[in-house]
């Protein structure tokens, strides 16, 4: 999609700071961190949200092994982490392109509110 911000991230069409990247999956830092350590994870492929994955579909299988290298590396692994998949609007979701936070670094509060 041509004028989908995550996707010209995917291209480096428009700059990141790129923590991790495989065939399949893109991870870069959030451009306003929610906690210490907050990544998005995304996948290559153009997907608007968790609605467009079909019974079959890999992708969630390769975002979520991306996460636990990306955990690792960042060393949140041991302390813990939170991941987030936010969607629509009322959620919170800002750019339809399918993505899943990390989130640690720090104890993170007990509201998911």
């Amino acid at each position: 999609m041509s004028d989908c911000i995550f996707c010209k991230i995917i291209k480096k069409e428009t700059p990141s700071k790129i923590v991790y990247e495989d065939t399949n999956v893109f991870a870069f830092r959030d451009i306003n961190p929610q906690a210490k350590t907050h990544i998005l994870v995304v996948p290559k492929k153009h997907l608007s949200s968790i609605d467009e994955l079909g019974p079959a579909d890999q992708t969630l299988n390769d975002i979520f092994t991306a996460v636990r290298k990306i955990a690792k590396q960042e060393k949140i692994d041991a302390s813990g982490y939170r991941v987030v998949i936010n969607k629509g609007p009322d959620s919170g979701q800002a750019v339809s392109h399918l993505h899943i936070h990390i989130l640690g670094g720090k104890r993170l509060s007990d509201s998911m509110a």
